[in-house]
């Protein structure tokens, strides 16, 4: 088979499951990539919005209200806003009165491992796709192993994963890592080590670093 001549861009994305501009700011990179015909060694790294957030979770607008400061109607907006956004891409953020902010330490996890069998990046969609559309607990064993699965992974290894809390102080290492270097909000994107963004900056931005790392390459 002949090799893809397509360039490769290492991007280092760290990211929260429960972080909506985190799947915005991949579909907007993911269009990016398509747009300059470049491909991505992606890798996801751990950071969790809310380390405290209990087991059973909390209610998503009582959430916001409370940890930013906004109205009911602000939260309704902003969830909007949102949900168009994801539309725009195929995506869908399918919020109600009764969605729920997670703990996502166990999720993190999952993913650590699953960089380790090459199925991290399929993993992280899933989860996406657990928590915003289909309205998921994705602190949940069961919906954790679901995904895996989905994910071409073995879920009785997956299974083992969150059973043994194995990968726990790595994913602890990993938060450690990226806080101790300025990271405080997600989604944060370092382009072949040496740009970083934060935040959904919009597929136009992405354009323009993926080119300039290319120029620069070259």
């Amino acid at each position: 088979m002949p090799q893809d001549p397509r360039p490769v861009l290492q991007v280092d994305i760290v990211s929260d499951v429960v972080c909506p501009w985190c799947i915005i700011g991949w579909l907007q990179l993911d269009a990016a990539l398509a747009r300059t015909g470049v491909l991505a060694n992606l890798r996801w790294h751990p950071f969790e919005l809310n380390p405290d957030m209990p087991a059973e979770g909390q209610n998503l607008r009582e959430h916001i209200m409370q940890k930013y400061g906004s109205t009911e109607a602000q939260s309704r907006q902003a969830r909007q806003r949102l949900t168009d956004l994801g539309a725009e891409f195929g995506f869908t953020f399918a919020f109600s009165d009764d969605s729920r902010m997670r703990n996502t330490f166990r999720a993190h996890q999952l993913l650590d491992w699953a960089e380790e069998q090459g199925r991290q990046h399929p993993l992280k969609l899933a989860l996406f796709d657990a928590y915003f559309t289909k309205a998921l607990d994705v602190n949940d064993s069961d919906v954790l192993i679901t995904a895996a699965q989905a994910a071409g992974l073995d879920p009785n290894a997956a299974r083992e994963v969150l059973d043994t809390g194995s990968h726990q102080a790595r994913v602890r290492e990993k938060q450690r890592f990226w806080t101790s270097r300025g990271v405080s909000g997600v989604p944060t994107m370092v382009f072949d080590g040496r740009y970083a963004t934060t935040g959904a900056q919009g597929t136009d931005t992405y354009v323009q670093v993926i080119t300039r790392c290319l120029e620069e390459a070259a």
